[in-house]
């Protein structure tokens, strides 16, 4: 890589590296070599490494909630966002998600990203159970059972095998459209 990097090429790789290694792991010298690039790269975006962890949450939120639900906003009417919802959040490896929400038992600063990326995806949750017709005490409390399964999938240690999966995600598919 050269040097021209840019600062979302730095969070991007930090990104790769928490979910990979957890959060001590974001430091500038084991980012730079990874890169292929000097360290001060990194400080010319970043004024520290306090900087840069703020940044990471941030772009971490713009990952893990807010391009997801623009992606969402762009489905068609024909499918349903929440099943496609669903079908997302349950279909892939969440290292990321388990990464994050360990440094955040470490961190005020990652706890308090933490929190913030909890109240966005329950209301929009809870938006789009509202929008199906439920009433507004159901989709709060379907949107917390919705969401508590994705937290337990995502902290969990033991996959389920692939065909128990598919049941479960089925499962809350049919809770969804009900």
């Amino acid at each position: 890589m050269s040097d021209q990097l840019s600062a979302k090429d730095w969070l991007d790789q930090g990104l790769k590296t928490l979910a990979r290694s957890g959060f001590t792991a974001l430091k500038a010298e084991r980012l730079a070599k990874a890169m292929g690039v000097s360290r001060g790269s990194f400080y010319w975006h970043f004024a520290d490494i306090g900087a840069f962890h703020s940044a990471i949450l941030k772009h971490w939120r713009e990952v893990a909630a807010e391009q997801i639900i623009a992606n969402l906003e762009a489905v068609s009417d024909q499918d349903n966002a929440l099943v496609v919802l669903l079908r997302q959040a349950f279909g892939g490896r969440l290292t990321l998600e388990k990464a994050v929400r360990s440094w955040a038992t470490h961190d005020p600063k990652a706890r308090v990203a933490v929190q913030a990326i909890d109240r966005r995806r329950l209301s929009y949750v809870e938006r789009l159970l509202r929008a199906s017709g439920l009433a507004p005490d159901v989709a709060r409390a379907r949107a917390q059972i919705f969401y508590w399964a994705f937290l337990g999938f995502a902290l969990s240690d033991k996959p389920l095998p692939r065909a128990r999966q598919a049941a479960v995600l089925d499962e809350l598919t049919k809770m969804a459209l009900r």
